[in-house]
C-alpha cells in the first residue's frame, strides 16, 4: 500500500516564506470600518468570515500593520499544499516554534480537517490566533466540539455604500447609490472594472467552497440554479416548487444546495417572520445575492429589475448590522423585519418610487405589520422621495436611500 504524501517541515517554510514575502509588499489598501470592529481577546481565536474576495486578507494585513510587528501568515488554499492533512500540522508547529512569533494569520484553515484541535493547543500555548475562512459553517459547527467558549466571530462584507462612496471620492446621492447598484462593493471589481474577476470569483465559489467541500457532484444543476436564483433576487423560492427543474429531483437536494450557497456567502435566504420556527420552515424564503454586481454578471433576465435591485442593497445594509432579518405576509406584506437580541428593531419597506398606484400598498403593508410588531416607527426606503406619515401614535418615515445608507446604526 502507498505511503501517503507527507508535505516536509522545509517545504512548508518555503511556502510561509514565499507566501509572507507576498502577503508583506501588498498595499494596506482602503481602511476599512470593520478594522476596529475585529474582536480581540487572550486565550481567544479571533475568526473572520466572508465572502472570497470581500477584502479579508488585507483586513489581516492592516490589522498586523496598526497592531502587531511581526507575525506568521499561511493561506492554506495555495496549490503547494494541497494534500495538508492534520498530520502535517506538527511539522507545522515546529517550523513555527523556530521562527519565535506569537501571533499568527490562518487564511482558508477550514481546508484541513480537524484544524480546530491545533487552534485550540495553539490557544493553550499562549499563541494569539487570527483565522479567515470563506464558509459561515466555520461559525457554527466545525468550531461547536473543540473551540467551544474559545473563539470570537465576525462577518466581513464587500464595501458597503458609505465605504463605496469614500473609496470612490463620491457625494452621498441618488447617482453614488445608482453607482454603487452597478458597481457593487468587491473592490477588486471596483478598481479595474473587469468583469472576469467575478465570473472567476462564481467559479470559485461554486468549486471549491460548495463542489470539493461537499462531493457535489451536479456542477452543471448547481451552476444552474444558482444562476435562476441570482436572477430572482426579491422574490419568493420553495424548494417543493422548484422540483424538477435543473434535473433535481428531491426538495432534500434543493435546501442542501441552499444552505451550501448560504454558507459560502453568495446568496442569503430569509424566511417568513414567525414565532415557531416550524411555520418559518413550511413557508418560502427571500432570495438575495449578497453583492450586487454579482446580480448584474449572473443574471439571466433582460429587464433592468431596478426595484428588486434597491431592496436587495437595502437587505445588504441590514445584514451588516443584523443577522436576524425576516419578511412579513399576512393581510398586508412588509419586504423586511430585522431583530436583534430577540427584539424587533426596524421594519421596512423599499419601493422605487412611490405613487398613486403603489402608495396604499406599500403603506397599509408597513403599517400592519407596525401594528402586529408594536412598533412606534417604521421606513419606507425609496430611490429619491422623502416624506412623513402618522396614524395612531405611530411614524413611518418615507427617505431616499442615500439617506437611509448614511444614517448610523
Amino acid at each position: 500500500m502507498k505511503a501517503p504524501y507527507m508535505i516536509r517541515q522545509e517545504e512548508i517554510a518555503l511556502v510561509i516564506d514565499a507566501q509572507q514575502e507576498t502577503f508583506l509588499k501588498q498595499d494596506s489598501g482602503f481602511l476599512r470600518d470593520a478594522l476596529p470592529k475585529i474582536p480581540i481577546a487572550d486565550s481567544f481565536a479571533s475568526i473572520i468570515t466572508g465572502i472570497r474576495r470581500c477584502g479579508k486578507s488585507t483586513l489581516l494585513l492592516q490589522l498586523l500593520r496598526k497592531d502587531y510587528q511581526e507575525a506568521v501568515y499561511l493561506n492554506f488554499d495555495d496549490i503547494r499544499l494541497a494534500g495538508f492533512e492534520v498530520t502535517d500540522l506538527g511539522r507545522l508547529h515546529r517550523e513555527i516554534e523556530q521562527r519565535g512569533v506569537n501571533v499568527l494569520f490562518f487564511d482558508e484553515i477550514q481546508i484541513v480537517i480537524g484544524w480546530e484541535r491545533y487552534v485550540n493547543q495553539l490557544l493553550r500555548e499562549g499563541y494569539k490566533v487570527f483565522i479567515t475562512g470563506s464558509n459561515a459553517s466555520m461559525l457554527s459547527t466545525e468550531l461547536g466540539t473543540h473551540l467551544t467558549g474559545r473563539h470570537l466571530s465576525m462577518e466581513l462584507f464587500p464595501f458597503s455604500y458609505s465605504e463605496f462612496i469614500r473609496f470612490k471620492s463620491l457625494d452621498s446621492g441618488e447617482d453614488a447609490v445608482m453607482a454603487y447598484l452597478k458597481s457593487g462593493g468587491i473592490a477588486e471589481y471596483i478598481k479595474t472594472g473587469i468583469p472576469l474577476i467575478l465570473n472567476t470569483l462564481v467559479d470559485d465559489i461554486l468549486m471549491k467552497d460548495i463542489a470539493v467541500r461537499h462531493s457535489v457532484r451536479d456542477i452543471n444543476s448547481l451552476r444552474q440554479l444558482t444562476a435562476f436564483l441570482i436572477t430572482n433576487i426579491g422574490n419568493l423560492v420553495s424548494a417543493s416548487k422548484l422540483v424538477g427543474m435543473f434535473d433535481i429531483k428531491s426538495p432534500a437536494t434543493f435546501l442542501e444546495y441552499f444552505s451550501f450557497l448560504k454558507d459560502a456567502y453568495l446568496l442569503d435566504f430569509i424566511p417568513l417572520f414567525n414565532h415557531s420556527l416550524k411555520v418559518q420552515a413550511r413557508n418560502p424564503k427571500k432570495v438575495y445575492v449578497m453583492d450586487m454586481r454579482l446580480y448584474t454578471e449572473n443574471a439571466v433576465s433582460t429587464s433592468d429589475n431596478t426595484g428588486r435591485r434597491l431592496e436587495n442593497l437595502i437587505f445588504l445594509h441590514l445584514r451588516q448590522q443584523y443577522k436576524h432579518i425576516f419578511y412579513y405576509k399576512d393581510r398586508g406584506e412588509c419586504d423586511f423585519i430585522a431583530m436583534k437580541k430577540n427584539e424587533v428593531k426596524e421594519a421596512i419597506q423599499v419601493c422605487l418610487s412611490i405613487n398613486d398606484e403603489n402608495f396604499d400598498r406599500e403603506y397599509n403593508g408597513l403599517l400592519e405589520a407596525m401594528q402586529y410588531l408594536d412598533l412606534k416607527e417604521g421606513y419606507i426606503i425609496t430611490l429619491n422621495q422623502q416624506d412623513t406619515f402618522e396614524k395612531d401614535g405611530r411614524v413611518i418615515r418615507m427617505l431616499p436611500a442615500h439617506v437611509y445608507l448614511m444614517s448610523p446604526a
